[in-house]
């Protein structure tokens, strides 16, 4: 057992939060400074929450990210979660698809459904949702370099539904910037990518207007080692590029701005988080009030969706992170966000399992109808530390997007580099303060243990590569080649040109084009992004 007098603990003028910043040991009304303008639920600038009842009239959604193998084992595990009381779906693709890559290509040998589902054409997309019907779910689709294609998959499958695609409610993330910055799974240059986020924008404006056409991620920012400022600085200042190339492009700023929605991590420092929720929502709303000159109140709303911090869990004890999503998870959730995604207990180890799934969904359940927390909005608001620390974050962030906009915005921050070595910074010191032990990370560098018996790991069957191959030859070999091969000239003629990009990606899936083959088709006018090396 370990001796509590060998791990001393800080003395106060060492108290920080994980962005740095100062926490007294106590606070008064007068150092909640801006708390005074934090006005009411569903009041401009929207600190306290979007709504004015918050989930008292309405729960958050409850999205268990899912998807692994085949697109058959995928929707048995979509169905069960359905089953159990989840309200949503939110679907993790494997990597070659976020890359646009054919499970059949060289590069994708060995990653065919490991992190995700494999989905190489319709064919897979039918069998993915097979028997639930789009128009009475809502989705999430996790997916960027590939958006359109998904997205235009997703529609076409909507259609053999007899679906009305105005009706479809979901979410495509669509946000490439930030796989410059912290994910990589990128194809093509930023330039040529962010037409595709503009082209899948104006789209659905037509289409499929309910849908939310960009998911503005920090949560990745956040697991590649940024501070919680700067998770916020960051994926605000990624908004803004979107708005304005979306502006560039003609669009109207309040027929696009009410269809944005954010990503956001739910880290370990559970205060920090709950104001870091707080001074976002606050920070967005004055730049699309003053930045932008915006004056529909839905335009100024920050609505997010949220993830506990798969960066916390650890291999060591996985028990132990039931109660580190439980905590994340109600950081989330007094923030006010209007979805919600909890990791589960063996994901440091491997995708999680069914058991380890539903525990998971659980706890949300348990946070939802056992705390009461959901009975008043912002029930920390008026809290002096609390005031005071969304200030804090908000001014910091802010200080960050005045140096991303003195260095040119955020295409030019990141094609320096300036973005990936502040998180890169970040992160090395975070790595520093546990090795040190100034930071406490249980089971790993305090109140260890000796190793237990092996923990049971969800594999994914070395078979089902090849099952998968095998039905994506039988695709090529039965569909209507000449018909592929016309759509795939369209999708590569509008990259030439300046026509939006969906009409001929939807046309080329309805073709059973596959992923690949469309994604090729576009490196062929874009070409490929090589990361810049920043030191």
């Amino acid at each position: 057992m370990d001796d509590p007098r060998k791990n001393p603990e800080p003395h106060p003028e060492d108290v920080q939060t994980s962005s740095g910043i100062e926490v007294k040991p106590f606070y008064t009304p007068e150092t909640a400074e801006r708390g005074a303008d934090s006005g009411l639920p569903g009041e401009y600038p929207f600190t306290r929450g979007i709504y004015r009842n918050m989930y008292r009239g309405r729960l958050w959604s409850m999205r268990q990210y899912a998807g692994f193998g085949t697109a058959a084992e995928s929707n048995q595990r979509y169905r069960y979660l359905l089953s159990h009381g989840q309200s949503a779906l939110s679907i993790a693709f494997d990597l070659p698809t976020q890359i646009g890559l054919d499970s059949d290509h060289p590069l994708a040998s060995g990653e065919v459904g490991k992190v995700g589902v494999a989905i190489n054409s319709l064919r897979d997309m039918e069998v993915l949702f097979d028997g639930i019907p789009l128009e009475k779910i809502s989705t999430s689709m996790t997916i960027n370099s590939t958006a359109a294609i998904l997205l235009a998959l997703y529609a076409a499958v909507a259609r053999k539904q007899g679906a009305d695609l105005k009706k479809l409610a979901g979410t495509v993330q669509n946000d490439i910037l930030k796989e410059y910055i912290a994910r990589g799974t990128y194809i093509y240059p930023p330039r040529p990518a962010l037409r595709l986020v503009t082209d899948l924008f104006r789209w659905c404006r037509d289409e499929m207007p309910d849908w939310n056409t960009i998911s503005i991620s920090g949560y990745h920012i956040r697991e590649a080692g940024s501070t919680a400022v700067q998770e916020v600085a960051f994926t605000l200042a990624n908004g803004i590029t979107y708005v304005q190339a979306a502006l560039d492009a003609g669009m109207e700023l309040d027929a696009l701005a009410p269809r944005l929605s954010f990503f956001f991590n739910s880290h370990s420092n559970f205060l920090e988080e709950v104001a870091k929720f707080r001074a976002a929502r606050r920070l967005w709303a004055r730049i699309m009030s003053e930045r932008f000159g915006s004056r529909d109140p839905r335009s100024q709303m920050l609505r997010f969706h949220t993830q506990t911090a798969g960066s916390t869990l650890t291999a060591q004890q996985p028990d132990v992170n039931i109660i580190r999503t439980a905590v994340e998870a109600l950081a989330a959730v007094l923030g006010g966000t209007q979805s919600l995604h909890t990791n589960a207990k063996d994901e440091a180890l491997g995708l999680p399992t069914q058991e380890a799934a539903l525990l998971a969904l659980r706890t949300q359940q348990i946070i939802a109808y056992e705390s009461g927390v959901r009975n008043t909005a912002d029930p920390l608001g008026g809290s002096y530390f609390i005031e005071n620390l969304t200030t804090e974050i908000e001014k910091h962030a802010e200080e960050y997007i005045h140096k991303i906009d003195a260095i040119g915005g955020m295409l030019r921050a990141i094609e320096t580099g300036y973005v990936q070595k502040e998180i890169q910074k970040a992160a090395f010191d975070c790595q520093k303060a546990i090795e040190s032990g100034k930071q406490v990370v249980v089971g790993v560098n305090r109140f260890a243990r000796p190793e237990d018996a092996p923990y049971p790991v969800l594999r994914i069957a070395p078979e089902l590569e090849a099952q998968q191959v095998e039905r994506l030859r039988k695709l090529r070999a039965e569909r209507d080649s000449a018909r592929v091969t016309a759509a795939l000239r369209e999708v590569e003629e509008a990259a030439r040109g300046t026509a939006n990009l969906m009409p001929p990606i939807l046309a080329a899936v309805e073709a059973y084009a596959t992923v690949g083959e469309i994604s090729d088709a576009l490196r062929g006018v874009f070409g490929e992004y090589k990361e810049a090396v920043t030191l």
